[in-house]
């Protein structure tokens, strides 16, 4: 079972999920601009073939991807620690686990707004988001992790 979540237990780890998120966007720009650069010099090599390369540029690049992609990872392991489920870096989208009425639900947080203030199912996504209201917060519950 994954773990569920409060609004006042995900709220409460904001700061900690809005830097891990804006530390994974920088790193998979790093990783993706790196595998770039690989990626160019070994398609002219392949198209064109006995052309020069510039060995220490080309592995500095490979490095530069290899590092990235590993901190991405030891980023995405966070998450995953924490209990929060990273649902698009191009947006910045964080689901928590919840349950409303018995139901698992997701609380649902975009980078930038200042507090969770949405929640949809788990089928709908980002388009089916709705407001916590009133009636959110009457039947709302996160129980304890089973062991």
């Amino acid at each position: 079972m994954s773990k569920r979540f409060t609004l006042a237990q995900a709220e409460a780890l904001l700061p900690q999920v809005e830097k891990l998120l804006r530390d994974a966007v920088a790193q998979r720009a790093e990783f993706s601009e790196a595998f770039l650069a690989v990626d160019v010099v070994r398609q002219r090599v392949a198209l064109v073939g006995g052309m020069v390369v510039d060995r220490e540029k080309f592995a500095a690049n490979a490095r530069r991807r290899d590092t990235a992609e590993s901190r991405l990872r030891q980023t995405v392991h966070r998450f995953e620690e924490i209990g929060c489920q990273v649902k698009d870096l191009d947006v910045g989208l964080v689901d928590f686990p919840t349950v409303l009425r018995g139901v698992e639900v997701c609380l649902c947080w975009k980078l930038g707004e200042p507090r969770i203030a949405y929640w949809h199912g788990l089928e709908e996504g980002f388009g089916g988001r709705k407001p916590i209201d009133q009636d959110f917060l009457a039947h709302h519950s996160a129980p304890e992790d089973e062991p």
